[in-house]
């Protein structure tokens, strides 16, 4: 009797009746082979190409996005009329270095921080110097 009789799982075929028991290892035993050498170099040049599709579909757009919006944030002044994440619209009537005071209404200013701003709806007037 075989040693591993009744611990593997076992394949049962009715062929012509005939009962054939395969047992788990002859079916991986089955298994093609690979040829060696050539696979490792194929493997690593697809390894190598969904590396590069990856760097240029979602890494590289998204490091032109931070910097695009980090510009934005920058170039931020008095006067601009934003939208922050919320949702809250409002015109910016003074600036930190970190935080933006907005009024919303009449009246009403809020502090936000500069990250809070989503867009800029509409730049303000540029500042004229008085004489």
């Amino acid at each position: 009797m075989h040693c591993c009789a009744g611990k593997f799982p076992q394949l049962i075929i009715n062929h012509n009746k005939k009962e054939i028991q395969l047992n788990i290892y002859h079916v991986l035993a089955m298994a093609p082979q690979g040829q060696g050498g050539g696979g490792f170099i194929s493997t690593l040049f697809m390894f190598s190409l969904i590396i590069l599709i990856f760097y240029f579909m979602i890494l590289r757009p998204q490091k032109k996005r931070q910097k695009d919006r980090q510009q934005m944030l920058d170039n931020v002044k008095k006067g601009d009329k934003i939208i922050t994440a919320g949702g809250l619209h409002g015109t910016i009537v003074g600036m930190d270095e970190k935080t933006l005071l907005i009024q919303v209404a009449d009246n009403v200013k809020m502090k936000f921080e500069k990250s809070a701003v989503s867009t800029i709806a509409r730049e303000g007037e540029p500042e004229e110097k008085k004489n």
